[in-house]
C-alpha cells in the first residue's frame, strides 16, 4: 500500500450533507462528496492487512484494496479502470448500496472502517467528468440476439455484459422509461435521475437497444420472444409487494411503498410536482408500516410532501447499539443508525419516528371510506415449540394512531405474471424463477433469470453480481466458451 501507517495516522471522514431544512425543499441529492485530497487521504487508510475481507464482503467482488492505492497516489484513470472491472455501474452503487464491505472492513474490528462507498463514488464521478468513461462497442459482432426482460440493475448489467462479447441485445421495459428500480423505485434524492440517464446513454452509444412500453407475454408474447432471439434473461425484479390482511384493508389512503415511490418520481420529472395531483402526503398524518431501505425512502418522500406528522413501525426489537454476540466481525453489523430518512424526521419532529415491536391489528375509516387511523398492539418476541422467532401480543398494549395515509412497505414476494411458465421455467418455493446460482439457467434451456427475480427481493448491488454471471452463462451456452468475468 501506498501509506502504510495511513490508518493510524488518519481519522475517518465520511461524506457531508446539506442541513435538514434545505433539503427538504427539494428533490435534489443532498449528499457533499469527498473532494479528490479528502479521497487520497481516506484512500490511505486501507491497511495492508493480508486477506482482505472487504472483497468477499463486496458482492460483485470489487478489488478495493487497488482501487484504494490507486487514489492516494492521485491515479484516478486507472482507478476507474480497476472499478468498472467488477461493477458496471459504480455511480449507482456508490450513492445506494449499504456498503457491506464497510462492515467486513478489517480495520472495522477496532476502528472506524475505511469510507470504501465514499471513495468508490469519487472515482466514478471524476470518470464521468474527466470524459474517462465512454461507450465500447465490441470490435466484432457474434450475430447472436439476447432479450433481456427488465430494465432495473441486473437487466442492465447483464446487458452491457453481454454487448461487450458482441452479442446484440434488446432490453424490454413494460414501463416509459428505462432503469426499473433505478428509475422509479428509488427517489431522486437519493439517486439522480439524470445520473442514471448519463450510463444509459453511454450503452445506447455502445450497442444496446432499448424497447419502452413493452410488457412481454401481453404486447410481445413467450412464442414470438422466442422466435426472434437466441436467448432470454428474465430480469423482471420481485414486484409483487406483500400485503397488510388487516379489517379495513379496502379504506382509501392505503398505498402500497412502490405505488407511492414511482407515481413521486413520475410527478417529478413529468411536472416537477405542479400537475395538482392529489396523491400527496401534505398536511396528512403519515404512517410507514415496514423498514429496509424503501420505508427509509418513504419517510423522506413524505417528509418533502409537507406531511403533518410521521411514524414508522418496525414489528422486529429495536437492533442494539453494538454487534451482538451472534453477529461477529466480518458479517454485516446489524446495529442500531438513522438512515438518511429517520434522521430528516428525528430534525423535524425531534426524534427517531420508528416505533419498534409493534404489530397492526385494523386499520380504521370514517363514514365517507377513507382513512381516519390505525390500531396496534405490542409484540414480544419468543420461541416457539421448533425453536424458532414468533411474535406474542402484548396483553394492555393496544393503542390507536391517528393516519389519513398509510404506506405498506412490507417487502415483495417474487415477480409479476405468468412469463416465466409460458417460456418452460418453473418456480422455486419462494415463488421465484428457478434458476441455480452460479448457472443462472431455467428448465428452459434458453431461458435464463438473474437478480431479484431469481434470488427474491435483495440489493442493488446483488443485482449487478446476478447480471454479470447472467451474461457470462449465456454467453457460455451461445458460444460454448466465454471470456467475460
Amino acid at each position: 500500500m501506498g501509506k502504510v501507517t495511513g490508518f493510524l495516522e488518519y481519522a475517518r471522514l465520511d461524506e457531508g450533507y446539506e442541513p435538514v431544512p434545505q433539503r427538504l425543499k427539494n428533490y435534489k441529492e443532498f449528499v457533499i462528496g469527498l473532494n479528490a485530497e479528502q479521497a487520497k487521504i481516506q484512500g490511505a487508510r486501507c491497511m495492508d492487512c493480508g486477506t482482505p475481507f472487504c472483497n468477499n464482503g463486496c458482492p460483485v467482488n470489487n478489488i478495493i484494496p487497488d482501487f484504494n492505492d490507486l487514489v492516494f497516489r492521485g491515479d484516478w484513470h486507472n482507478a476507474i479502470t480497476v472499478l468498472h472491472q467488477t461493477n458496471n455501474f459504480p455511480e449507482f452503487t456508490g450513492r445506494v448500496c449499504p456498503a457491506p464491505c464497510e462492515g467486513s472492513c478489517t480495520l472495522g474490528l477496532l476502528d472506524p472502517p475505511v469510507t470504501i462507498q465514499s471513495i468508490e463514488c469519487a472515482i466514478v464521478d471524476r470518470g464521468f467528468e474527466e470524459g474517462w468513461i465512454v461507450p465500447e462497442a465490441p470490435p466484432v459482432r457474434t450475430g447472436k440476439k439476447v432479450a433481456v426482460v427488465g430494465s432495473g440493475p441486473s437487466g442492465l448489467a447483464c446487458a452491457a455484459q453481454l454487448n461487450r462479447a458482441g452479442h446484440w441485445v434488446t432490453v424490454f421495459e413494460r414501463a416509459d422509461r428505462i432503469g426499473g428500480l433505478l428509475m422509479y423505485g428509488i427517489p431522486n434524492m437519493k439517486l439522480d435521475k439524470g445520473l442514471v440517464e448519463r450510463r444509459l446513454d453511454v450503452l445506447r452509444a455502445g450497442g444496446v437497444r432499448f424497447v419502452t412500453g413493452i410488457s412481454v407475454g401481453e404486447d410481445v408474447t413467450a412464442g414470438e420472444l422466442r422466435r426472434d432471439f437466441d436467448a432470454i434473461v428474465l430480469c423482471t425484479g420481485a414486484t409483487r409487494p406483500r400485503d397488510l390482511l388487516v379489517p379495513g384493508r379496502d379504506l382509501g389512503g392505503v398505498h402500497f411503498a412502490m405505488e407511492f415511490l414511482r407515481a413521486n418520481t413520475r410527478r417529478l420529472m413529468e411536472s416537477n410536482h405542479g400537475d395538482g395531483q392529489s396523491f400527496s402526503a401534505a398536511g396528512r398524518d403519515v404512517i410507514v408500516i415496514g423498514g429496509g431501505d424503501t420505508g427509509t425512502d418513504c419517510v423522506a418522500t413524505a417528509l418533502r410532501h409537507g406531511c403533518r406528522s410521521l411514524v414508522q413501525f418496525e414489528i422486529m426489537p429495536q437492533p442494539p447499539e453494538q454487534r451482538a454476540a451472534d453477529n461477529p466481525w466480518p458479517q454485516w453489523p446489524r446495529v442500531y443508525k438513522l438512515d438518511y430518512g429517520q434522521a430528516e424526521a428525528a430534525a423535524v419532529f425531534g426524534d427517531d419516528p420508528r416505533a419498534y415491536s409493534v404489530q397492526t391489528t385494523e386499520l380504521l375509516g370514517d363514514a365517507n371510506g377513507c382513512l381516519r387511523g390505525l390500531r396496534t398492539v405490542d409484540v414480544a418476541w419468543e420461541r416457539s415449540g421448533d425453536g424458532r422467532l414468533a411474535p406474542r401480543p402484548v396483553p394492555g398494549s393496544e393503542r390507536e394512531w391517528p393516519a389519513q395515509m398509510v404506506i405498506l412497505a412490507l417487502g415483495f414476494l417474487g415477480p409479476e405474471g405468468k412469463l416465466p411458465a409460458e417460456l418452460g421455467a418453473t418456480q422455486d418455493g419462494r415463488a421465484n424463477v428457478a434458476a441455480p446460482y452460479g448457472r443462472y439457467q431455467t428448465a428452459a434451456p434458453d431461458v435464463f433469470a438473474a437478480g431479484d427475480a431469481r434470488r427474491g427481493q435483495s440489493l442493488v448491488v446483488w443485482a449487478i453480481h446476478e447480471g454479470r454471471g447472467a451474461a457470462r452463462e449465456v454467453d457460455r451456452w451461445l458460444m460454448g466458451e466465454t471470456n467475460l468475468p
